[in-house]
């Protein structure tokens, strides 16, 4: 039974909703953050003990590791990736920490078009070289991209834009994550060595997915969706970086492949609670999600 726990990511979506499970559960939260802000001081209050660094130095990471049992490994869709698995891998070994559970993606893939899906794949890899136990979880898509500004502006005016096709996946929200998670690291040795794809409650395409936000936010949303370049393209001229275009342009040409298709049991057999659908997320984030009018 882990005591101690570290989360790193702690101020991003499953970071974040991990801190807050974890607490919740009675473990002692060591949340690693980039730098100590209204975010971080939010954590604090919650319980968490809030120490600064970066995965990209590795002393940093063993000095964060000092004293704890199960980490906790997130990171971004951003370049350095695999530098901050084998920092976490072998800061790990040096301070004894006991368990690692690894946030992958569903479509880690080594033969993926995306040099990130490449990565994720790669950094299991190198968990499972370190020898350190370690769970690795592969989620699909999450609702929280409905919130991200590459989305927003278009769902606020009634479009979900995406390059979909005829593409299905069963959305999963960072709380649910969150919850895995922190149950994983509660008592990490029962999956050690196991690899968890997870997913929301209902797979659908994305005209279901426009058809559910509609019922739940009482107003029309409807499904554009556009050539992946067209797509990437607009997403250019927003400041995306071209890494996550990279990225996003393999990613969707898997999914429209089906990467993502898949459902399963697992957060509710892992955290005790059912996954949020699409409609609770929406109603939860509504005064987000619907347009603000003068």
């Amino acid at each position: 039974m882990a005591r101690k726990v570290l989360i790193t990511g702690a101020t991003g979506d499953t970071g974040r909703a991990a801190v807050a499970e974890a607490i919740a559960l009675g473990l002692d939260v060591r949340a690693l953050v980039r730098r100590i802000d209204d975010r971080a001081i939010s954590l604090e209050a919650l319980g968490a003990e809030i120490v600064a660094g970066d995965l990209l130095e590795i002393d940093t990471v063993v000095s964060a590791m000092k004293g704890i049992d199960a980490a906790y490994f997130v990171w971004p869709v951003a370049p350095g990736h695999l530098s901050a698995a084998v920092n976490f891998a072998q800061a790990a070994k040096e301070t004894g920490v006991a368990h690692i559970v690894n946030l992958s993606q569903r479509s880690a893939d080594r033969h993926s078009k995306s040099n990130d899906s490449r990565d994720h794949f790669l950094a299991e890899q190198v968990f499972d070289w370190s020898r350190v136990p370690v769970t690795h979880l592969r989620p699909t898509l999450f609702l929280e991209w409905l919130l991200y500004p590459f989305q927003l502006p278009y769902l606020q005016q009634g479009v979900l834009r995406i390059p979909a096709g005829k593409g299905r996946h069963a959305p999963i929200a960072a709380e649910d994550q969150g919850r895995v998670i922190a149950a994983i690291l509660a008592d990490p040795m029962q999956h050690a060595g196991k690899t968890y794809p997870l997913f929301g409650p209902v797979e659908m395409d994305h005209a279901q997915f426009a058809a559910e936000l509609s019922e739940a936010l009482g107003r029309p949303i409807v499904f554009q969706d556009l050539p992946i370049d067209t797509y990437s393209a607009s997403l250019q001229t927003m400041g995306v970086s071209a890494y996550v275009l990279q990225h996003f342009a393999g990613a969707m040409d898997a999914y429209q492949h089906g990467v993502m298709s898949g459902m399963n049991q697992e957060v509710e057999t892992l955290s005790g609670r059912a996954p949020m659908s699409v409609g609770d997320f929406a109603r939860a984030h509504a005064d987000i999600l619907n347009p603000v009018h003068a």
